[in-house]
């Protein structure tokens, strides 16, 4: 008859992920704090190349601002924070993109995209991601080999977080600082302009936001003791099924 042996030693993330990991996640966390901040003085999104009061707004938010000259519909005006949000918000996006590069570099040396993130060839199909998805929506839990892989929808969701939706991000919030508009404008151009490139950043910080809560929601679904175990030491438990 089956028994089950766990293997609470199998190894599941090397050092320099879960190092990555937890600076990426302190990084974006005080880039939401701080850019929340930044949105109140202005809640009020353009598109072109520039945008002020006196100009129609794509969008607004219907949030008081920080700023008595900022017309909201409000009767009263938020703190101004903006002096030491928006400091703290360009330093720590250095140091994402610092934190981005060494993941990127040691990701390439070792392997880990081609081996744990780039979806396996037998499951780059319709079918496969259908089938999860079917698991995914009957609430059945994960199987036990996802303690020490990804499955086919994570591994593309992560290879679109870290190769598309980061690099946008970054990009679009350089587009907003002065001496890159006056150095590389041809990149602001691409994207529409200053103000649309603020657009543009608001838009993909809000899918990465999105993407946290599923993403801390699924970890809470799967096991969050044992994902958080093994994000922190590196070591995964592994069920095994044998005869």
């Amino acid at each position: 008859m089956p028994t089950s042996d766990s293997k609470p030693d199998t190894p599941r993330h090397a050092a320099f992920v879960r190092v990555t990991h937890w600076l990426t996640f302190v990084c974006f966390a005080a880039l939401l704090v701080t850019g929340a901040e930044i949105v109140i003085s202005h809640p009020r999104f353009y598109w072109g190349e520039t945008g002020n009061v006196n100009t129609r707004p794509l969008f607004i938010l219907h949030i008081p601002s920080s700023r008595e000259i900022v017309p909201t519909g409000y009767g009263y005006v938020m703190p101004d924070q903006n002096g030491w949000s928006r400091y703290l918000h360009f330093e720590t996006a250095w140091a994402l993109v610092f934190t981005g590069l060494v993941y990127g570099v040691a990701g390439l040396w070792t392997g880990h995209f081609r081996r744990n993130l780039v979806p396996e060839r037998g499951n780059r199909s319709w079918r496969a991601y259908l089938e999860r998805i079917a698991l995914y929506v009957r609430r059945k839990p994960p199987n036990p080999g996802e303690a020490v892989s990804y499955n086919v929808l994570q591994r593309t969701t992560y290879v679109v977080v870290i190769f598309v939706l980061f690099p946008l991000v970054i990009l679009t919030g350089l587009a907003l600082s002065p001496s890159f508009n006056s150095a590389i404008p041809a990149v602001v151009d691409l994207l529409g302009g200053r103000q649309s490139a603020r657009t543009l950043h608001f838009f993909v910080s809000c899918i990465l936001l999105l993407f946290l809560v599923v993403h801390v929601t699924m970890i809470a679904f799967a096991g969050f003791r044992s994902r958080m175990r093994a994000m922190i030491t590196g070591r995964a438990a592994y069920r095994e099924e044998r005869t």
